[in-house]
């Protein structure tokens, strides 16, 4: 964490203004990342997370000698009033999609696949009992607002960002819609099935190692038959892809028959790593209140704003166009996974030109099956468009290479082991030496803020924090999602941390340190639920939250606000179509939409408000996340 003496400089919208009205679901995280970024309210009495409201969210943010940018943020183009605003969405409105039923989270979960995805542990569409997508959707507004003001500081840019939720879950989703649209099969089984392990006193627990050895070292410390722990390993390393793990059953009857002082001491012989899923309530009272994201100058003697000082911009020439605010800007990206890669390829959607560091041979991740004309599908979803320079930075002269790029380059992101890039002599503080004003960049798991924290992971982030709960209805035991949550919105929200540096950059003038972590991405996701914590209420939802109604041909989703009122007709719907029990629904006023359980049907879903489209390989490719005008 920054010093009393520093914070003052790390805010990049410090002296800036904004106001916010609409759906609190969507709006409420915006007002608070505003606020962690150093802007406030335009008036001391205003409500900054605005008032519930059917229409759109609107935000305006402007001040210290920047032009005013706006943004207008809903669930779907078609219902969300945009259409009928008066104001520009960059084409969105007008583009003639039906009425899509896409009107609250709930209904956003369920249209995009989110449901499904999140399901497959438990064979069937499930929601998430937290709010996924709104929290999605608005970390991508910010995103828009920040990259709208960044480009009006470069001398061009766009005066108003449209973002909704069907894109953004759509965002969410890509990899997995991705691997549907393959031009093969999934190398994994898709069926029921995953972690929690219980042990023989009812402890929940995640387990995690990237070493087939741990694993095989950690199932015969506790006597598993040798056959299910063979067969337990693929679908154990494919959770990440798959979202469901179909292990052999006799492993969870391991666990059963074991206390957990004995799990854990498997664990430690084996190199494999458990952990105990905590409550809410455990993380709502050790939490430190930090943002998602910490940023650091790295010449704090130049970092003192002066009094109305304009916006410098470092660009010569036209400036970026509206839709490409950081174009001419260079991001070197040296990511594995999702995290970083994820954050990169939206800096490339926003303009950018991203140069992506593989080792000598190139990022084996390129064959992971299902692969599209020869190259991994889900790979292809966060990588495409990148350019890719091989380089082995074990070796000296690989890492006088990087250096040699980062001297040339804006943003230089990694999502390393933590310690690594010190050990490399590519730290922040070295690669400033080469080039004094680099955003340097860290995606990360714990940004330092628990100890003894295990491997920072998405599956055991979910355990640490609460997420398993925050996850499930209060009658459905706490289980961390396997959809990879957290890697997806940490990747989100790495990219919202570089544009809030590349902003303070222009501000300030000098380099900047920015961090972000899983554990940022859990506490925004749960800070609704922490807060009740906090307040000493139940944080979890009631039973039968977000649970999909059983249809004769499918699933329908009731909007929250109606699913009460639709329990009632459960019974009814099964022996309908799903058009029809939509129709039984709305003729009763109720609102509700149809849950997308084949992710390959998306490309021709009306209810999305664009189009999902194929790259150079053929790989199916989401809509870009914002509209700018």
């Amino acid at each position: 964490m920054a010093s009393p003496a520093t914070a003052r400089t790390v805010r990049p919208l410090a002296a800036l203004r904004f106001d916010t009205s609409g759906p609190p679901q969507l709006m409420g995280p915006v007002t608070d990342h505003l606020r962690a970024l150093g802007a406030r309210p335009r008036s001391a009495g205003e409500n900054p997370s605005g008032n519930p409201s059917e229409g759109p969210g609107r935000c305006s943010l402007a001040g210290d000698g920047f032009p005013e940018v706006r943004a207008v943020s809903a669930w779907a183009s078609a219902n969300s009033g945009i259409a009928n605003s008066g104001v520009a969405t960059g084409g969105i409105a007008n583009s003639g999609i039906p009425d899509s039923g896409i009107v609250d989270e709930a209904t956003a979960q369920a249209a995009t696949g989110v449901m499904s995805v999140h399901g497959r542990r438990d064979g069937g569409p499930r929601g998430l009992a937290a709010d996924y997508v709104a929290t999605a959707t608005a970390v991508l507004t910010v995103q828009g607002l920040l990259a709208g003001l960044l480009g009006r500081a470069r001398g061009g840019g766009a005066a108003e960002v449209t973002t909704t939720a069907d894109r953004a879950g759509l965002l969410t989703v890509s990899q997995y819609l991705a691997a549907a649209g393959a031009d093969e099969a999934e190398a994994a089984e898709l069926a029921p099935g995953g972690p929690p392990f219980t042990s023989a006193d009812g402890i929940l627990f995640e387990l995690e190692t990237l070493d087939p050895g741990a694993w095989a070292a950690f199932w015969r410390d506790l006597d598993a038959p040798a056959d299910a722990l063979r067969a337990g390993w693929r679908p154990f390393q494919f959770r990440y892809a798959t979202a469901c793990a179909p292990f052999p059953p006799a492993l969870h009857a391991v666990t059963r028959a074991h206390p957990m002082r004995r799990i854990t001491s498997a664990a430690v012989l084996s190199g494999a790593q458990v952990c105990p899923l905590r409550t809410l309530g455990e993380r709502a009272a050790e939490h430190d209140g930090a943002p998602p994201w910490s940023l650091r100058p790295l010449d704090t003697a130049r970092a003192e704003f002066p009094d109305r000082t304009l916006p410098a911009g470092r660009s010569t020439g036209p400036g970026p166009a509206p839709g490409r605010p950081l174009a001419g800007l260079t991001v070197l990206e040296a990511g594995r996974r999702i995290q970083a890669p994820l954050a990169a390829h939206l800096l490339g959607l926003l303009g950018a030109d991203v140069i992506r560091i593989e080792p000598p041979g190139g990022d084996p991740l390129r064959g992971m099956p299902p692969a599209c004309s020869g190259v991994s599908a889900r790979w292809l979803a966060l990588n495409r468009g990148k350019r890719a320079v091989e380089i082995d930075i074990k070796a000296a002269a690989g890492r006088s290479r990087l250096r040699e790029l980062a001297a040339g380059a804006d943003v230089f992101l990694h999502n390393w082991a933590p310690g690594k890039a010190a050990a490399l002599g590519l730290d922040s503080d070295d690669l400033a030496r080469v080039n004094p004003a680099l955003v340097h960049a860290y995606t990360g798991g714990w940004a330092g803020r628990i100890d003894d924290a295990p491997m920072g992971t998405d599956f055991m982030v979910q355990a640490r924090t609460g997420v398993g709960e925050a996850v499930r209805p209060e009658d459905e035991p706490p289980a961390p999602s396997l959809m990879t949550l957290l890697d997806v919105l940490g990747g989100l929200l790495g990219t919202e941390a570089v544009l809030a540096g590349l902003l303070l950059r222009e501000r300030t003038g000098c380099g900047v340190r920015v961090d972000s972590s899983l554990l940022g991405a859990a506490d925004t996701l749960t800070a609704p639920a922490l807060r009740r914590a906090a307040r000493g209420e139940n944080p979890r939802r009631p039973a039968g939250f977000r649970r999909p109604l059983r249809t004769a041909d499918g699933w329908i989703a009731p909007a929250d606000d109606s699913a009460p009122a639709a329990a009632a007709y459960a019974a009814d719907l099964r022996g309908r179509t799903t058009a029809d029990a939509l129709g039984r629904l709305r003729a009763d006023g109720l609102a509700a939409t149809a849950v997308t359980t084949d992710l390959s049907a998306l490309h021709r879903d009306a209810r999305l408000s664009g189009p999902i489209g194929r790259d150079p390989y053929g790989a199916p490719t989401v809509p870009d996340p914002w509209s700018f005008a």
